[in-house]
């Protein structure tokens, strides 16, 4: 079963689940884990005339968060391809949080609830529209997961 047919598609599709929590925040600004969250960040930025930026991963070795917006005092949706094993969210969660983000949503188009539970300390919401019992491989929800690089990623969101 695919739910997707591209990462813009999951956006699209994720913009009409999300309206309920965009309404109940002030002003919140679109956090894109780079590099796969920009593609699916784009179509909620445009739906919502929100601002959007992007946050790096160090994905090697010990992963970490070395690039992030400010964020102090904001309210702060993170967006990313989807879950697998929730590290990224995780990881990028946790430094808005120490950043000053003072309310932090998660848009995703796919999260697997074991991977969920975990995220929830971090989160005051978790948007998802597929919810499977089990982590696949987030290929497996898309019928052309249409990769890019931290590059193309960068350059996309500087054209904006």
């Amino acid at each position: 079963m695919t739910g997707f047919t591209a990462t813009a598609d999951a956006g699209l599709q994720l913009a009409a689940v999300l309206s309920d929590t965009v309404a109940s925040m002030h002003e919140p600004l679109l956090v894109a884990i780079m590099p796969h969250g920009v593609p699916v960040a784009m179509p909620l930025a445009d739906a919502f005339g929100l601002p959007l930026a992007g946050a790096s991963l160090e994905r090697e070795g010990d992963p970490r968060v070395t690039q992030w917006p400010d964020v102090m005092g904001r309210e702060v949706i993170v967006v990313d391809d989807g879950v697998e094993t929730g590290t990224a969210a995780l990881l990028v969660g946790a430094a808005l949080r120490e950043a000053g983000a003072s309310r932090l949503a998660l848009a995703v188009p796919v999260c697997p609830r074991q991977a969920e539970a975990g995220l929830q300390s971090i989160y005051d919401a978790i948007v998802a529209i597929q919810r499977p019992l089990a982590r696949r491989d987030l290929r497996w929800h898309y019928v052309d997961f249409d990769s890019i690089d931290e590059a193309e990623a960068q350059r996309q969101l500087d054209a904006r």
